[in-house]
């Protein structure tokens, strides 16, 4: 079991309550730009009720189905500009660059250079600190591209918004890599104090890395050493394009999301093999249950802060997503999942998750010549501390 992680954010915690808290700190006035500082630290526990497969077996726990860490440990520093906006972040937790870009501002439109996330996801678009379950869906974490050093061109008003970007490998050595591009379309026909209906369109298409590809994905569960469904390495690949849709509404304190996405990896020419195709989808929804509403901005809902910050916002949500990685030869699983959650934000600066999910899932055996079905159950835990 890993200790520091609770000790850490108790550590966060107990200095912050000792001052006044905020969303962010206002370090300076530098030059042209307002500079500030940001932070996210993130602790999780996972307990696995395991069917077939133990999803922690690989962990180094002896046997114990739980484990704890520290899921991320965030600093991001902001400049804001007339003309330029600028941002530099790294998360501690993962040794890994975050957004570290510099965007021209040209009225409505803008150019953006550097490292960013991609344009195919509503969810990972989305702050990571005001995400609605402690795991993204399989779909976000499967087909989604998140941060890659590129160039962007994008435009919109209040209710509508394109991007169009190219890009390359993450800016961490040995993550992300291929190099592609991609864009993104999203309108809002009903935009309004606590009314929204989104709609969005995206797509990417990008190189696979060492003309190999293998999808493969975690139970609704970050912290699970083991996958259930797994398309192994698929071989002699080009290319992955992937397709996706997504819709959002809002109604005073109620949200409803979904996305679907599908993915073909391509093969080069000097294989007879076929390409793969496989998609996966989720519905979310939503219900503040203090009365807060969302609001709008870039093409993604975004999470207000409680109407009584000394009382909180409270938050229940459920989930359904499926994913679907069997093509042809290629039998890598099917996977469908429920996820009930409750969140509770108090003041500006605090957050704590819990989530069940029901995990159904069924792959193909060749020990046992038929499809077995692998179907546990996860209890899943986070403390968050951001400002």
């Amino acid at each position: 079991m890993k200790r520091t992680a609770p000790r850490l954010l108790a550590a966060a915690i107990i200095a912050t309550l000792a001052n006044q808290a905020h969303a962010d700190v206002a370090l300076d006035v530098i030059g042209d730009y307002e500079v500030s500082f940001e932070g996210l630290v993130q602790a999780d526990g996972n307990w696995y009720n395991n069917d077939v497969v133990d999803l922690n077996g690989s962990s180094g726990n002896d046997g114990k189905d739980s484990e704890f860490e520290m899921r991320r440990s965030e600093l991001v520093l902001k400049g804001k500009g007339t003309m330029f906006d600028w941002v530099i972040g790294y998360d501690a937790k993962a040794n890994k660059w975050l957004d570290v870009n510099l965007k021209w501002k040209l009225g409505s439109n803008y150019v953006q250079v550097g490292q960013f996330k991609q344009v195919n996801s509503l969810e990972e678009l989305s702050s990571t600190k005001n995400n609605d379950f402690i795991s993204k869906a399989m779909v976000t974490n499967t087909f989604g591209i998140s941060r890659r050093l590129g160039v962007t061109y994008g435009d919109g008003g209040k209710n509508w918004g394109y991007t169009a970007n190219v890009f390359g490998r993450e800016l961490t050595r040995n993550l992300g890599q291929g190099p592609g591009f991609g864009g993104r379309f999203y309108y809002a026909p009903i935009v309004g104090d606590g009314s929204l209906l989104h709609f969005g369109i995206s797509a990417v298409d990008y190189d696979t890395n060492s003309d190999t590809q293998r999808w493969r994905i975690r139970p609704d569960a970050d912290l699970a050493t083991a996958r259930l469904i797994d398309t192994g390495n698929i071989l002699n690949t080009d290319r992955n394009r992937t397709f996706g849709l997504e819709a959002a509404w809002v109604g005073g304190p109620f949200k409803v999301q979904g996305e679907y996405m599908r993915t073909t990896t391509t093969r080069t020419n000097n294989t007879s093999a076929s390409d793969w195709s496989g998609d996966s989808w989720y519905v979310s929804g939503l219900w503040n249950l203090t009365g807060e509403t969302w609001g709008y901005k870039g093409g993604t809902p975004t999470t207000p802060l409680p109407n009584d910050p000394a009382a909180g916002m409270w938050q229940l949500g459920i989930r359904y997503d499926d994913a679907n990685l069997n093509d042809g030869a290629i039998k890598g699983g099917d996977e469908h999942n429920i996820t009930v959650g409750v969140n509770y934000y108090w003041h500006s600066n605090f957050k704590i998750m819990a989530n069940y999910v029901a995990v159904s899932s069924s792959k193909f055996s060749s020990a046992a010549g038929a499809n077995v079905s692998d179907d546990p159950n996860i209890f899943e835990t986070r403390l968050q501390f951001f400002w």
